[in-house]
């Protein structure tokens, strides 16, 4: 089985991505995975290290529709390195930009090699219907994603814009783009996204939601149920969970960042995406250590994080000293949840499917559907008010506020009144800095003054989320 179609294969038979839906279905389906994957990454390796060359400057407009292509054959020339896969061209878009956004979250030239090219990539099993593939980097870093011509097309469109964004604020959940890539080979071509990775494969994820805010046929199938690790929807989240609580600070802050993000989705006119939403249960994973000796994920422990805003806590709104003061290896990434039942969690997640806009065919498709069902209902709809009703789904049903069952009260002034009440927890688990007291048998309490628990100081920023993590 071949990489790519033949050379001498009618063109005409298949225009891959111009008619995406069946025809790159039709030749991926067909493809040698690890052969797809080996010219991907010989693809990138030689671009992104040509790229080294160029010096640093400003991003300028042109910079977002440059197109770099270069040739290589299987039997290598004098600027690229023979292979054992078909002959192929690899084009680049907007090479200059995407380096500006892989510098902005502190990636590396050499660590994004490293990432993609040193270690095989793992594929992945196809979460949604799109018919895409999916691979990921070994360090759990970055997801490569083949998206059709249409999405290539409008996430060029959507760069600029992305710039600016990004470029105000890099605490997003919205999708980071790194690269777009296009393999050629026998008439067909394969696009590529890299971007980055929502769910650590390192955690193992015990319920895993893509979420819209809309009804209409949002439950997994009986097929999707039958999986090892199921994808389940919005009725079925209603029906498993009564909301994820957090404490006010971080529910503040993630419903900040959301509200921002869909105001950007607005602008764009995009519509139709999902909130990835992957729930890791503490006890759970406690009980499945003592059952098998290896708690979630694959039995790895996380990599070394290389990336800036990578984890869904830095990605979040905020002074980032909430976000600080805990640390990978307490939350492994994610964002410290209860259920209402007081269960522990660890929530990652992130907004993906972004390359939708609501032009003439999505028009159309909602009216059909408005004609045939509650309107209101289906997930196709004008942005503006897909993002309202995708934010009121998010802020009354997924996502809510901690009610302080001890002192009265919410967010800050429940963890005021437990830290005053708890010097012997605080004591015991050494969270506290250096005590400020000689007498170190003395519990912290006894020499903290109430003004060093204010909520907004410094010890209390410090300490708060770390006294809501183990409590």
């Amino acid at each position: 089985m071949l990489l790519f179609r033949a050379n001498n294969t009618k063109r005409n038979s298949l225009e891959c991505l111009k008619c995406p839906t069946a025809a790159a279905h039709d030749v991926l389906t067909r493809t040698t995975s690890s052969a797809l994957k080996g010219a991907i990454q010989l693809g990138i390796g030689y671009t992104v290290g040509n790229l080294t060359s160029k010096p640093d400057r400003d991003v300028l407009m042109q910079d977002f529709y440059v197109v770099e292509s270069v040739f290589l054959p299987s039997e290598g020339s004098n600027l690229t390195p023979a292979h054992h896969y078909p002959d192929f061209r690899f084009k680049t878009y907007a090479p200059l930009a995407f380096r500006y956004f892989r510098d902005l979250f502190g990636i590396k030239p050499d660590d994004y090699l490293y990432s993609l090219v040193n270690e095989p990539l793992i594929e992945l099993v196809n979460p949604g219907a799109s018919g895409s593939l999916f691979y990921l980097t070994s360090d759990d870093e970055f997801i490569i994603k083949t998206v059709q011509h249409k999405e290539a097309k409008f996430l060029q469109r959507l760069l600029p814009g992305y710039y600016m964004n990004l470029n105000q604020n890099p605490r997003t959940l919205l999708p980071k783009f790194y690269g777009l890539y296009c393999i050629q080979s026998g008439g067909i071509n394969i696009r590529l996204v890299v971007m980055n990775n929502v769910l650590p494969r390192s955690v193992k994820m015990h319920y895993k939601y893509d979420l819209k805010g809309s009804t209409y046929k949002r439950r997994a199938s009986r097929k999707e149920r039958e999986k090892a690790c199921p994808t389940y929807k919005d009725l079925d989240f209603q029906d498993m969970h009564n909301g994820l609580y957090f404490d006010a600070e971080t529910y503040n802050n993630l419903m900040k960042t959301l509200q921002r993000d869909c105001r950007v989705l607005e602008s764009f006119k995009i519509m139709d995406y999902s909130l990835l939403l992957g729930v890791h249960v503490l006890d759970q994973s406690h009980r499945d250590l003592g059952d098998s000796g290896q708690a979630g994920g694959d039995g790895r422990r996380p990599v070394g994080q290389r990336v800036l805003y990578s984890t869904a806590m830095e990605s979040i709104q905020g002074d980032g000293r909430a976000a600080e003061a805990l640390t990978t290896d307490d939350t492994m990434g994610g964002i410290p949840a209860r259920t209402h039942k007081d269960e522990k969690l660890f929530i990652f997640l992130g907004i993906i499917d972004i390359l939708q806009s609501y032009r003439f065919i999505k028009k159309l498709e909602h009216s059909w559907k408005a004609l045939v069902y509650d309107g209101d209902s289906v997930s196709v709809h004008r942005p503006g008010f897909y993002a309202s009703r995708f934010l009121k789904f998010m802020s009354t049903q997924v996502f809510r506020k901690t009610q302080c069952k001890l002192g009265g009260g919410t967010g800050k002034q429940c963890v005021t009144w437990c830290m005053h009440n708890a010097a012997g927890f605080l004591k015991e688990r050494s969270i506290l800095p250096a005590p400020l007291h000689s007498d170190t048998s003395t519990p912290y309490a006894t020499f903290l003054s109430p003004s060093e628990l204010v909520s907004g100081s410094e010890l209390y920023d410090r300490i708060a989320p770390i006294f809501l993590l183990h409590q």
